[in-house]
């Protein structure tokens, strides 16, 4: 994890502009917003999945980059004012604090329309139809079909009382439609599985981004602000539904581990019966922050 950790921060740090470039104050809150937090969750998924395709790094480096931007875009955007309006992200002041609400938004802007020029470019891949349809993935999956559309559902579902299968529906777009696509995208920069296989490693991104908001969920109940490095509680200051108002601590912690072994079962099929993605998929369960 260290060593792809530390792949991905050298990756971003190249791919953002420099600070000095102009516009000089946007280029610095993109970076600000980006760099130097977050445990990478995205990046470590898309390259557990390129080692069992047999993907060449480098291509997977740019995948990874590009889904991480996407994220860090959508967490700029769910701190302002008009969406959850955050003061803390990452263990330091949200973006549109550290600068100014207007500037946050172009970096969110921004940060999208990058991850798609990283996605974009020839060194992605020598396959154009191949590169296409992961243009096409990413898409689907931060759009109002996945990512921006769970947003909506959860902003529609402030106060109101939702059962586990509408749980389910918001948060397979809102968290789990991008963790989903970090998989895939990681796996398609090789060559080396089977139709079948992919189909399993899709599944196995579905459980597994379920199970990382059913933790969320459970960790804004029961964790410290400084243990976060975000706001602890705001679920529930913010009347929001979620796997703890719906199954109490108890039965989300059962219901985060149903998926986990569901989405272990998923890796059965594929080479070293998932590799790094089972071992990243118990860390995403028994994560403590």
């Amino acid at each position: 994890m260290l060593d792809r950790q530390d792949r991905i921060e050298k990756t971003l740090n190249a791919v953002l502009p420099a600070p000095e470039l102009a516009p000089t104050r946007l280029h610095a809150a993109m970076r600000y917003a980006v760099l130097g937090g977050g445990k990478r969750v995205r990046p470590l998924l898309a390259y557990g999945a390129g080692e069992l395709s047999g993907a060449d790094a480098r291509r997977v480096d740019r995948a990874a980059a590009a889904v991480e931007m996407i994220h860090a875009y959508s967490l700029v955007h769910d701190d302002l004012p008009c969406m959850d309006d955050d003061v803390l992200r990452r263990g330091k002041p949200t973006v549109h604090l550290a600068f100014d609400e207007a500037t946050a938004l172009l970096v969110g802007d921004s940060l999208q329309s990058l991850a798609f020029q990283v996605i974009s470019e020839k060194s992605m891949d020598d396959d154009a139809q191949r590169q296409v349809e992961m243009i096409e993935l990413l898409a689907n999956a931060c759009g109002s079909r996945g990512m921006a559309g769970g947003q909506a559902i959860d902003l529609e579902a402030t106060g109101k009382t939702l059962a586990v299968t509408e749980l389910e529906f918001m948060h397979v777009h809102k968290t789990g439609a991008l963790i989903r696509a970090s998989v895939v995208l990681g796996a398609r920069c090789g060559d080396a599985l089977s139709h079948a296989q992919f189909n399993e490693l899709d599944r196995f991104g579905k459980f597994i981004g379920l199970a990382f908001q059913v933790v969320d969920d459970v960790l804004d109940a029961q964790s410290s602000t400084a243990t976060l490095g975000k706001t602890a509680g705001k679920d529930a200051k913010n009347n929001k539904p979620t796997y703890v108002s719906a199954l109490g601590l108890d039965g989300a912690r059962k219901f985060a581990a149903e998926l986990r072994d569901d989405a272990l079962r998923a890796l059965d099929a594929l080479p070293r019966n998932g590799g790094r993605l089972r071992q990243l998929a118990e860390f995403i369960v028994l994560r403590r922050f």
